[in-house]
């Protein structure tokens, strides 16, 4: 592989064919904005090679990172070996020059002196670092070509599972002979519902005994190297971004790990069966917490009948998870090729990926995992001085702000009320003042949320009327007064959340018990079975139907039983702990207190953002469609980094300039003038001129057609009103008409179905020429599904979708930011707001014609007002640039009409296959999680 060189003034870049200008141009600004330690925003077009240039851009400087480093390293050893053969000459010298004026010159020996340590420590440091890497190099170099290290590991594996197979058929066979030790083993299971003695981070002192396995997991740990972290944000984009990297020149050398959720990487399926996020996590801690916990319980008495242990999982092995470690960072594997890799050697992936992330030199990872700071230090992941590439980031302000956005309902607080309080009567004998005390101020802050939204907890939330209705939002400090809870320490109750598991243990004694069973405990039947029939009243049979439930968990056999709702009541305990100024509260109050809802709305995405911006050396922001970007400089960036540390880089499209064709259409074919207005869209003459344009372009645009709406309803109405007038019936005689669905699982069929008659017509030169696909603007089909070649020869937008500017969010965050931006040259932020948000989905829709260099489109903007300079300044750099503003439609008729004639006709069997493998993909692993 050719090296990345310095030339005259650019840097020749490694790639796996000869890349495009714009490519070059790409590459070369990415490697210098990474140089310059600065933030990026690039914006490449999708089918233009963006992952390509990423790729061969930041691995380029990584690989001559490195090897400045490796020549300033060894430049300072030389110079200190030089340095000590010079010192030992001027030993006598140097001492007997000391010694005359040691009285005057006692503070410049002391400075001297410290100056000379840190360079030796310095110096020591170095030496340590060296031999670490080169031992790691060696240990993956021998495994790269040691074929008889796999077989010796993969020969201990059956070993161990001949000797697990073995101790458990002993235990089958002593639980048959004592049958009385059936009863003990049941007693114990729920002796792991009970919570353990708690100590806070201030009573928690540092212990010198730690066991084995902790001194197993130190050994796994290594040093960070400097790395790049790549994000994506679904898994099925980082599968495919791995995939590159695999065929790039970089793919046998670089040292990469893909990072993954462990409902995407456990292998335990134990574990697995419980389906819902948070329970695997809880029980995969807990599992870890039982490993750690066996050999400090020690041995039991002799002679005592020994109980069955804890359980553990057997994935967690220092061995096979050093292996797997290794294997990791000798070849460059996606998330399913680490998954089966972790079945084949017995490994746990998700805690083996992790263990190698300090030697990784590119870390591939979801949103998420990133940009939540828990998340992120629970992973292992440390961004100090390292590089950040987070691709796809159209939408990285919403994402952020959903990530620590929370909402719990009046039917989950009162339900987890209830479990808690049984839980205690269960267990109070068993449980520490420490766990009562912080158990009790949960109880006290459930009753407080219920009682803000107008409901006693000690009544059942279906029954409970709430008055009067409506959304009140407050600031996070109003909240606590209001809820009566300002005095408690919620990042106490927080940690304590966190560290007793305190979730899972309420899940399992739900579990349990479930919701008809009374639990039995020496207090008095009557209160116990007063609570047993308010929890009954929450969990009611089918014959009660009405009644609110807990969010249900699928099991192994389909069946769904309950998750315990303080685990989604933590995240909101957890968001209350933001600055007064950084969110707000919305007290949603609906008719009972179970539909009632409390939603932490965070207003600042750029204070958790922040944290990764000072941290890393440099940060790069890409997508195929970024502007406009005024979002990110201002509710992203400003806070953090100056305006002269921002870099904007925006490339054209590879396609020629005759092959998209970009119209503002001001008036339709009777010359009316096209303003879709909330108050104008509903017009009858307004609908019907949209149904004449539509007509027209189905009679000369071939293939396929997608029309996008502002929304779901007026599509509907348009429909509806079309199929009463007989319109629709006129267009359906051109193209066969196809809707968006609302349900995600019926997505493929149509897209499916769509794509074959589009074929179909191709070849059949009957009268119906194509498909017509009705979508929805920010639906299912306006993001990461490609209308390539023949599925979309023409794309229409219908008016411009403004979000709803009622909602009580939204208005918050306009006043927010009308609050705390500066003032823009002719209007406020709030209104900048409305319409970078209207014209970021906009892009997106009309992104989806153009995937390929050979690829033609037209793309028709259906409103006078995109023409408003405004607003035209927010389209994509390479349409704006080839826009034409037709104000009458006979002269766009025209222009159409020109681009049909010039192209032919081409039906991609390529991307109705792409669409499918995309989903297939998506539906096995684009599950978001922390």
């Amino acid at each position: 592989m050719a090296g990345a060189t310095q030339g005259t003034g650019r840097v020749n870049f490694p790639f796996p064919y000869t890349p495009y200008s714009i490519q070059e141009d790409f590459m070369a600004k990415l490697y210098s904005v990474l140089e310059a330690g600065k933030v990026g925003i690039f914006e490449s077009p999708t089918g233009t090679g963006k992952s390509l240039s990423l790729i061969c851009g930041a691995l380029s400087w990584l690989r001559d990172f490195e090897e400045k480093k490796k020549q300033e390293e060894a430049r300072v050893l030389a110079d200190e070996r030089n340095g000590q053969d010079k010192q030992q000459q001027l030993t006598s010298c140097s001492t007997e020059a000391s010694n005359c004026q040691r009285s005057t010159a006692e503070l410049d020996w002391i400075t001297e002196f410290i100056q000379k340590k840190e360079e030796r420590d310095m110096v020591d440091k170095l030496k340590e670092k060296e031999i670490r890497r080169k031992k790691r190099e060696d240990r993956l170099e021998k495994i790269r070509h040691n074929v008889q290290l796999k077989y010796a590991s993969k020969r201990k594996r059956l070993e161990d599972d001949e000797t697990r197979r073995l101790l458990q058929l002993s235990k089958e066979i002593l639980s048959t002979e004592l049958g009385s030790d059936v009863l003990e083993q049941l007693d114990h299971e729920e002796e792991e519902l009970i919570l353990t003695e708690y100590e806070s981070e201030e009573e928690t002192k540092v212990r010198s005994g730690l066991d084995e396995d902790d001194d197993d997991d130190d050994d796994l740990e290594e040093e960070h190297v400097t790395k790049i972290y790549y994000c994506s944000r679904t898994h099925s984009q980082l599968a495919q971004f791995v995939h590159e990297v695999q065929k790039s020149p970089f793919g046998e050398e670089i040292r990469l790990v893909s990072l993954g959720s462990r409902q995407n990487l456990c292998v335990n399926e134990e574990v697995r069966r419980l389906g819902a996020v948070q329970l695997i996590n809880d029980r995969c801690m807990e599992m870890q917490k039982n490993k750690h916990g066996q050999k400090s319980e020690g041995e039991e008495t002799e002679g005592k009948k020994r109980r069955v242990s804890r359980a553990v999982c057997p994935f967690y092995s220092y061995e096979q998870m050093q292996f797997l470690r290794d294997e990791v960072l000798v070849k460059v594997k996606d998330i399913e090729q680490l998954v089966a890799l972790g079945r084949e050697t017995k490994a746990c992936p998700y805690y083996g990926s992790r263990y190698a992330i300090p030697a990784a030199q590119l870390v591939v990872l979801p949103y998420q995992m990133l940009l939540h700071e828990s998340t992120r230090c629970a992973s292992g992941i440390k961004l100090k001085d390292q590089v950040v590439i987070i691709d796809e980031a159209h939408n990285l302000v919403d994402t952020i702000t959903c990530i620590y956005s929370t909402e719990i309902s009046g039917s989950q607080l009162c339900c987890a009320h209830s479990q808690l309080l049984q839980y205690v009567e269960r267990y109070r004998k068993r449980l520490k003042a420490k766990n009562l005390m912080y158990i009790k101020q949960i109880l006290y802050l459930l009753e407080r949320f219920v009682s803000v939204l107008g409901g006693n907890v000690n009544q059942n939330p279906n029954t409970q009327s709430v008055s009067p209705t409506g959304t009140e939002l407050k600031s996070i400090n109003d909240f606590l007064f209001q809820s009566q809870i300002d005095n408690i320490n919620l990042f106490k109750v927080q940690r304590y959340c966190e560290k007793s598991l305190i979730s899972r243990k309420l899940f399992g004694f739900a579990e349990r018990y479930g919701a008809t069973t009374v639990v039995k405990t020496n207090r008095e039947n009557q209160k116990m079975a007063g609570l047993q029939n308010f929890l009954l009243a929450l969990h009611p049979g089918p014959h009660k139907e009405s009644a609110v439930q807990c969010p249900p968990v699928e099991t192994e056999d389909g069946q769904l039983k309950m998750a315990s709702p303080l685990m989604q009541i933590e995240g909101f305990l957890s968001a209350l702990t933001n600055a007064n100024q950084d969110g707000r509260v919305i007290l949603n109050r609906q008719g009972t207190v179970a539909q009632s809802s409390l939603k932490f709305l965070l207003l600042n995405p750029a204070v958790h953002f922040a944290k990764v911006l000072q941290e890393c050396r440099a940060v790069i922001i890409a997508g195929g469609t970024m502007q406009p970007v005024s979002d990110f400089r201002e509710q992203l960036l400003s806070c953090a980094v100056g305006a002269d540390k921002v870099v904007e880089f925006s490339c054209g499209h590879v396609i020629p300039p005759d092959n998209i064709l970009p119209i503002i259409l001001c008036s339709g074919p009777s010359n009316q003038q096209l303003e879709f207005t909330y108050q104008k869209r509903d017009l009858p003459q307004m609908m019907d001129e949209l149904g004449r344009i539509l007509g027209n372009l189905c009679s000369v645009v071939p293939g396929g057609v997608v029309c996008f709406f502002p929304s779901y309803e007026y599509e509907k109405q348009v429909y509806v009103h079309w199929e009463r007038t007989g319109l629709l019936t006129r267009l359906a005689n051109k193209k066969k008409i196809f809707q968006e669905p609302k349900r995600a699982n019926q997505v493929d069929q149509v897209l499916a179905e769509y794509a074959k008659c589009i074929k179909h017509c191709s070849q059949g030169g009957g009268p119906v020429t194509g498909a017509l696909l009705f979508s929805v603007v920010g639906g299912k089909m306006s993001e990461g599904i490609n209308f390539s070649d023949d599925l979309g020869r023409c794309v229409a937008m219908v008016g411009m979708p403004y979000p709803n500017i009622k909602s009580p969010e939204l208005q918050e965050k306009m006043a927010y930011l009308d609050k705390t931006m500066p003032r823009a040259v002719g209007q406020p932020p709030s209104k900048m707001l409305i319409e970078n948000l209207c014209m970021k989905a906009v892009n997106q829709s009309i992104g989806r014609a153009i995937r390929h260099q050979k690829d033609y489109a037209s793309i028709l903007l259906l409103d006078h007002r995109y023409a408003r300079p405004s607003v035209f300044s927010k389209l994509p750099q390479w349409i704006k640039d080839r826009t034409e503003i037709k104000p009458a439609f006979g002269l766009a008729f025209a222009a159409l009409s020109k681009v049909s004639t010039t192209f032919p006709s081409n039906i991609s069997l390529m991307c109705e296959i792409n669409f499918v493998v995309r989903t297939k993909m998506e539906g096995m692993s684009d599950r978001m999680v922390l």
